[in-house]
């Protein structure tokens, strides 16, 4: 017997010296899973007065939550359509907006809201090539890149996670088949359910743009359709549109986020400055397959407008900012925001 293998019959035997060989144990499965984070705010606008800004400092202050996450998802709700540069009711934002929002974290563009046609079919078609190179969903200029992306498919950590982004309808309508917009269809809705699982989808997210404008609690239709859509598949439902935030809830376990509100605009109407930013935990075994959607963590956002907080628009986190009146160039501001918030909180339930 040679000395290696007298070593390892010595160590098994517990023999002179009882010497003892170590081998590691097996790891448990939980050491197996990949947590992907996902973090998404609402939508993301260019009002008439904010064209005379600079625009780079609008999301500055949440770019740290969006860059912790291992994707940033945000709405859209503009064309770069081109010069002249227009706000309501006809958006057209600069095409370096698009640098401004993604160097703040964001890396999903969520497409599909009732401004998109605002500037026709070929204003989508210049938005969507200013698009090229960037992560995005809810359009396309024709089919090849419409299924493409309608489900998206983003893989991150062994995940595969789909997006599914629809509107409710656009203000103004295409005047040909593409480009095409996804919109509120269920027969649509249910093939881009198909399609996720049929690309190997771990985890369906959809993010709908619906429901009624400034109402702080969804209506009958976004529950209809938020049963469907938990019906279908979905894991979680994060939505915008409304311009204000809406009350959340679960449905058979599934969260639903039913909007999210404004993330930046020039709105100042009652609550429309307050606005979520919400971040998603999935939970993923690749050996088991098994799936977990964390319980979703809510951050209200402020969006201060020139003369408030700065001199500029300055989307912040509220709870940063609760006991920093000081930082305000004008305090009206802060209490306007503390007074939102009680007053969205109260009726919600969001932090109760």
């Amino acid at each position: 017997m040679n000395v290696a293998a007298l070593l390892v019959f010595l160590a098994l035997s517990g023999g002179p010296g009882k010497l003892r060989i170590d081998f590691p144990k097996p790891k448990s499965i939980i050491e197996y899973c990949d947590t992907v984070s996902l973090a998404f705010i609402g939508d993301v606008m260019m009002h008439s007065p904010q064209l005379r800004y600079d625009h780079g400092g609008f999301l500055r202050d949440i770019a740290p939550l969006l860059s912790e996450a291992d994707f940033a998802v945000a709405g859209m709700e503009f064309t770069l359509a081109g010069q002249p540069y227009t706000g309501y009711p006809a958006f057209s934002a600069p095409d370096s907006y698009l640098n401004s929002i993604k160097d703040a974290g964001v890396d999903v563009l969520l497409t599909a809201n009732n401004h998109i046609l605002d500037k026709g079919d070929a204003g989508l078609e210049r938005t969507l090539r200013q698009y090229e190179g960037s992560i995005h969903t809810g359009t396309g200029r024709d089919s090849l890149e419409y299924y493409r992306n309608n489900p998206l498919i983003i893989s991150c950590k062994r995940a595969r996670i789909a997006l599914i982004n629809f509107t409710y309808g656009t203000n103004l309508p295409g005047r040909s088949a593409w480009p095409k917009v996804s919109r509120m269809d269920k027969a649509e809705i249910a093939r881009q359910f198909a399609e996720a699982r049929r690309r190997g989808a771990d985890f369906i997210i959809v993010l709908p743009h619906w429901g009624t404008e400034y109402r702080l609690k969804h209506d009958a239709s976004q529950e209809e359709w938020a049963r469907w859509l938990v019906g279908q598949g979905a894991d979680a439902i994060v939505g915008a549109h409304p311009h204000v935030v809406q009350d959340t809830c679960h449905i058979a376990g599934v969260p639903v986020i039913y909007s999210m509100g404004n993330a930046v605009s020039n709105m100042s109407a009652p609550n429309t400055q307050l606005g979520l930013a919400v971040t998603l935990d999935l939970v993923f075994n690749p050996l088991s397959g098994e799936t977990r959607v964390e319980e979703p963590q809510l951050h209200f956002l402020w969006c201060s407008r020139p003369g408030g907080k700065s001199g500029n628009y300055n989307t912040i986190l509220v709870d940063k900012y609760l006991n920093h009146k000081e930082l305000w160039n004008n305090p009206a501001d802060w209490r306007n925001m503390m007074s939102t918030l009680e007053r969205v909180r109260k009726t919600t339930g969001i932090g109760q």
